[in-house]
C-alpha cells in the first residue's frame, strides 16, 4: 500500500520539495496529495506519467475526503502562519492517527501546532517543527529541525531524509533554537541580497555601469560562497588568505572591521531579528 502524503499548502517552497521528492523516485511509493486551491499540476517539473498519477490535487482537505482521501501517514505544513488554524481545522476529516506532520511554517510553535491539530494518535501528535530557507527552492538550502516528545527516531529519520531534497539538515537540541536558526540562517539570505546591492551601488557610485556592478557584484558572492562551500578552511583562514598587509583589500576591511564596522552591525541586525522570531513565537 503506498503512503499517502498530504502536503498542505503547495506553493513556492512546497513545490520545490515536492520537484524534488519526485526527482529522486518517491512517486513510485508515495501518493501525494496536494490540499491547494491554486495548485496547477502542470507546474511540476516532472511531467511523466508516474509522476502525473502520483500527484492528485484538492481545493480543501474536505474535498479531498470526499474522494475517499482520508489517510494520513504524512502531513506536510506549508501554508502561510496566520492561515494554519483554518487549514487543519478539517483535519478531523481524516485518519491522522498514525500520522507525522512536519512544519515549515515561521513563527508557529510546536505548542500552538499541537493545539491547532488535536489529540492525534493514542500518542499524541508526532509532530516535527523545521525552518528552512528560501534558497531551498534550488535545492541549496539550509534547514534546521527539532521535535516533540511524541516524534520517534524514526520520524526524525524519516524529516532529514525528505527535507535532505532542498539541501543541508541540522538537528537542534531544543526547539528555542530556532530563533537563534530564523535570525541566522533564515532571514540570512536577505543579508546576503543586502549586501549584492550595496557592492552593486558603491560600483555604480565608483564609476561603473549598473549592469556591469551587478554582474560583478552577484558573481562575486557567488564564487565566494562556493569556495566557502568546498574549502577546509574557516571564513577566517580565507579572509585572510585575500588580503594583503597595506593592500586594498587590508584598506577596506580596515572600515569593515571597526567598532561600529560590518561585524557590530550584523550582530545588532540579528539580535533584531531574534527578538521579534521570539514574540511571534509567544
Amino acid at each position: 500500500m503506498s503512503q499517502q502524503f498530504f502536503i498542505l499548502g503547495c506553493g513556492k517552497m512546497g513545490s520545490a520539495m515536492l520537484n524534488g521528492w519526485l526527482s529522486g523516485g518517491a512517486a513510485k511509493q508515495t501518493d501525494f496529495i496536494i490540499i491547494d486551491p491554486y495548485f496547477d499540476k502542470s507546474s511540476l517539473a516532472s511531467q511523466s506519467v508516474e509522476s502525473q498519477q502520483a500527484v492528485r490535487s484538492f481545493a480543501s482537505i474536505a474535498e479531498a475526503a470526499e474522494a475517499g482521501m482520508v489517510r494520513a501517514d504524512v502531513m506536510l505544513l506549508s501554508v502561510k502562519p496566520q492561515m494554519m488554524a483554518e487549514a487543519l481545522a478539517q483535519t478531523d476529516l481524516l485518519d491522522i492517527s498514525d500520522c507525522c506532520f512536519i512544519s515549515i511554517a515561521a513563527g508557529l510553535s510546536i505548542a500552538k501546532l499541537t493545539q491547532m491539530i488535536g489529540a492525534g494518535g493514542d500518542k499524541g501528535v508526532r509532530l516535527i517543527r523545521t525552518m528552512p530557507n528560501t534558497p531551498a527552492a534550488i535545492g541549496k538550502g539550509m534547514t534546521a529541525i527539532i521535535g516533540n516528545q511524541a516524534a520517534s527516531a524514526a520520524d526524525m529519520d524519516l524529516a532529514v531524509q525528505l527535507l535532505s531534497v532542498c539541501g543541508k539538515v541540522a538537528r537542534l537540541e531544543s526547539e528555542a533554537q530556532l530563533d537563534a536558526v530564523t535570525a541566522l540562517s533564515g532571514s540570512g539570505p536577505a543579508y546576503v541580497f543586502l549586501l549584492a546591492e550595496a557592492m552593486a551601488q558603491a560600483g555604480t557610485d565608483l564609476g561603473l555601469s549598473e549592469a556591469l556592478a551587478r554582474d560583478l557584484a552577484e558573481q562575486t558572492l557567488y564564487g565566494a560562497g562556493a569556495l566557502l562551500a568546498g574549502a577546509d578552511e574557516t571564513a577566517a583562514v580565507l579572509r585572510e588568505n585575500v588580503t594583503s598587509k597595506g593592500g586594498t583589500t587590508a584598506a577596506a576591511l580596515a572600515v569593515l572591521m571597526a567598532e561600529d564596522g560590518m561585524t557590530d552591525l550584523l550582530a545588532r541586525a540579528m539580535k533584531a531579528a531574534h527578538e521579534r522570531s521570539q514574540e511571534l513565537g509567544r
